[in-house]
């Protein structure tokens, strides 16, 4: 009897481990499949795979966003009559975004925001716009952009996993003015060029003092980044050297590069990011896509330490993480861009009003319509167009939540007032891009707040924004 009780015993031990051992994997797996605020850091794959498998993929990933733009959006090439950048590329005119079959503005402004929502009838344009590949994410940079940096640099910004989405026409001038709150008198110092590390000295020696010329060499000088760097998870053929500050905020404006903000988690919650302007930096208080950075200074430290990874410290440490010191690096990027200016705008005064001996008719109605009727001037205030806050625009009360390509389209939260300011330059907008023009924007907040604005009234916005 023992004999039995013995070899039994033994025999429940084993099943019993074996049986703990089954689940303890059980559960790591099951608990490998929650979800996570870090990325992987250990790649179980090799280079050679993840790419070839990514190339593989890319021309479907690339046909789905591709189709949504298109059911979205109108993306012709229709610019508006005599409007230019500041730097002489058409501003493209006309609302882009496509209502549902029989629908018209009129009528849709005419609903309160429950029939809306209840008759799914918010225009698909103006839900948040994904990434061209949302689960992946990452910085995707404009062709255009791409050839340059390769021509002057050899710096390759291609992704063989991704091409950036929307047209050339639709984008910001290419390579667009640089004006100086310092040397007004110069007009545009960029002499028509793509300021790189190859040739900022010759551009701006005798321009800028030491402090301001070594800032710019650091803003111009790559770092890896989470795509961009040298190790098998990268997004590049070749090993990377990285990224520069003015990679996506070219000339000290934007080329409408695109990302993922850092700070949200999981990852179908993140804000698709439409790379905004540096001009005017020096007059607003609020940086970074939660705002939670306080100076420019705060800005440019925490970029290259947090935005550029994610806002993944661990994948930061693994990739190369570029730690600035303060005291000077710091303070010298700070410096130039707090001299970055607005473009000229000669139809402003001194109080940032038109002066109604240069603005036309239609424009001094839209100024009228812009602190009057349409309320903008409450966010927008002369003489930068903006308040320096954040504003819950509530979008969500006029759909239901969805998931779009990978992005749950649920509420954005509060959204920085940007300046208006040299508005006209920096196509797309809002804060993920999703509205392609002037025009677009005037719909959007006709809906948004309710505002029943005769056809007339939109027109002389839109006038009145482009002289701004």
């Amino acid at each position: 009897m023992r004999r039995v009780m013995r070899r039994y015993g033994t025999a429940l031990l084993v099943i019993s481990a074996t049986v703990c051992f089954v689940l303890a994997v059980t559960y790591a797996q099951e608990a490998g499949k929650q979800r996570s605020s870090y990325s992987p850091v250990v790649i179980q794959e090799s280079f050679a795979s993840i790419m070839t498998r990514m190339k593989a993929a890319k021309p479907a990933v690339m046909k789905r966003h591709m189709d949504l733009l298109n059911e979205r959006y109108d993306l012709g090439d229709r610019p508006a009559e005599g409007v230019t950048m500041s730097g002489g590329k058409p501003v493209q005119a006309d609302v882009r975004a496509k209502l549902p079959e029989g629908m018209t503005w009129q009528k849709l402004a005419a609903m309160e925001p429950e029939e809306i929502r209840g008759r799914d009838l918010w225009p698909a344009g103006f839900y948040p716009l994904p990434h061209p590949n949302h689960p992946e994410g990452g910085m995707v940079f404009p062709q255009f952009h791409i050839d340059e940096i390769k021509r002057q640099e050899g710096r390759d910004l291609t992704r063989f996993d991704l091409d950036f989405d929307l047209p050339d026409h639709l984008l910001p001038d290419f390579p667009p003015p640089i004006f100086l709150t310092t040397r007004p008198d110069l007009g545009d110092v960029s002499q028509g060029k793509v300021v790189t590390i190859d040739n900022y000295y010759e551009l701006f020696n005798g321009i800028l003092n030491p402090k301001q010329l070594e800032g710019l060499r650091l803003l111009l000088t790559p770092s890896p980044q989470q795509q961009f760097n040298q190790t098998e998870d990268r997004r590049s053929e070749r090993p990377s050297r990285g990224v520069t500050c003015f990679d996506c905020h070219v000339n000290g404006h934007t080329n409408a590069t695109t990302h993922l903000v850092g700070d949200i988690r999981p990852q179908e919650f993140r804000h698709r990011l439409d790379t905004p302007p540096l001009r005017g930096v020096n007059i607003q208080r609020l940086f970074g896509s939660q705002r939670a950075l306080k100076s420019v200074e705060d800005f440019a430290e925490f970029e290259q330490r947090a935005a550029y990874f994610d806002g993944d410290p661990v994948i930061a440490t693994k990739k190369g993480v570029n730690v600035l010191e303060r005291g000077s690096q710091v303070h010298f990027m700070a410096e130039v861009m707090a001299i970055l200016d607005f473009p000229p705008a000669p139809k402003l005064n001194i109080y940032g009003r038109l002066d109604p001996k240069e603005a036309s008719r239609t424009e001094m109605r839209g100024e009228g319509v812009f602190f009057g009727k349409a309320k903008c001037a409450v966010c927008h205030p002369a003489p930068y167009y903006t308040d320096n806050l954040m504003h819950n625009l509530r979008a969500e009360r006029f759909y239901e939540p969805r998931m779009i390509n990978g992005r749950m389209a649920a509420a954005d939260g509060p959204i920085k007032t940007f300046p208006l300011r040299g508005i006209k330059d920096s196509p797309p907008y809002l804060h993920d891009g999703r509205l392609l023009t002037l025009e677009d924007v005037v719909e959007f907040f006709n809906l948004i707040q309710q505002l029943k604005l005769t056809d007339d009234e939109k027109d002389a916005l839109v006038a009145f924004m482009r002289a701004l």
